[in-house]
């Protein structure tokens, strides 16, 4: 299956804004404090990114509770998600879900909990990021890259974090359709893999964008690809991936909400309206463009099927990988 997602949320989006009703929003309203559930310690990019949320709220005034991040951290986004489901029914619990919590169902057999064990209430934005190496590099595009990577292979080693982790997603399905094969050397933290390429150490990483516009501004890394359907916004010039010659399917860097199992409607339609008209402002609109990600508004009633769709893409990449999938 082919998937074009930014046609999916462009499409969803646009029903959403001349087709939603706010009836059902308006037989509820938050009445005490809302715990927004991230599986991000204070300072992890869930983390900021629900912050970010919860400012962008406050400042266009339409936050008319006080709305908290409730840090839940530890088996990747398992104990979050436990917890968001031990609230069943509750309406004012809601949890930021990330690629991790697509993931780690699949592969953690503790990891009990799914998203479609949640309520769907809205997808929020995709997360671009960059193939980059060093600008030092003699390698000017990824072909240039990927038939050195078939002329000697695992000689070359990419920068990444958990090898579940998107950045090394993207390297499994670029090596399955080109049968070049480079090695995966993990750290712990952004920063040392990004040490790693300036150093010489490693030859290649993926980054996000809102991390790599200084250090290319500065001339110290070279894009070569965006990891992304469509151009990046303030790197224009950079090709996408099918662009650059690989036709692949590259499942998305989504961000979103969701709620407990059993949600009711009204509560699940007054977050819906919230947040579409939170992702309209001018603070929620400056927050993207400072930091290269996309609108991807995506209703409840379309969400569910885009976080099935995504686990089935995912799974696939797993096995094909040769990765152990538990369900």
């Amino acid at each position: 299956m082919k998937f074009n997602w930014i046609g999916i949320f462009v499409g969803a989006a646009a029903a959403a804004l001349t087709a939603f009703s706010s009836a059902a929003a308006e037989d509820f309203a938050p009445n005490t404090t809302v715990s927004i559930v991230t599986q991000s310690g204070p300072g992890g990019g869930n983390d900021v990114f629900g912050r970010a949320l919860i400012a962008a709220m406050e400042k266009e005034k339409l936050a008319t509770v006080r709305y908290l991040i409730l840090n839940k951290v530890g088996g990747g986004s398992t104990n979050a998600m436990n917890y968001i489901k031990e609230k069943a029914g509750d309406s004012h619990t809601l949890g930021l879900f990330a690629s991790v919590f697509v993931s780690d169902p699949l592969v953690q057999k503790e990891a009990t909990t799914s998203l479609q064990d949640l309520t769907p209430i809205a997808n929020l934005i995709l997360e671009p990021a960059l193939i980059v190496v060093n600008a030092d590099s003699p390698y000017k595009t990824l072909k240039d890259f990927i038939d050195a990577a078939k002329a000697d292979p695992n000689k070359f080693k990419q920068s990444g974090g958990s090898p579940l982790a998107r950045d090394a997603v993207v390297r499994h399905v670029l090596m399955s359709a080109t049968n070049a094969q480079w090695s995966l050397i993990s750290f712990a933290t952004g920063g040392e893999r990004i040490s790693a390429v300036l150093g010489g150490h490693t030859d290649l990483m993926i980054i996000e964008a809102s991390e790599a516009g200084q250090l290319i501004q500065a001339g110290k890394l070279r894009p070569l690809a965006a990891v992304s359907d469509t151009h990046i916004d303030g790197f224009t010039d950079v090709p996408t991936i099918k662009e650059a010659g690989y036709d692949v399917k590259l499942p998305p860097q989504a961000r979103g909400i969701v709620g407990p199992p059993g949600m009711p409607k009204e509560a699940v339609a007054y977050y819906q309206d919230l947040l579409q008209r939170t992702t309209q402002t001018p603070t929620w609109k400056q927050y993207l463009a400072d930091n290269h990600l996309q609108d991807a508004f995506l209703p409840a009633d379309k969400l569910g099927p885009f976080l099935k769709d995504y686990a089935d893409l995912m799974r696939q990449i797993f096995i094909d990988a040769g990765i152990e999938v538990v369900r």
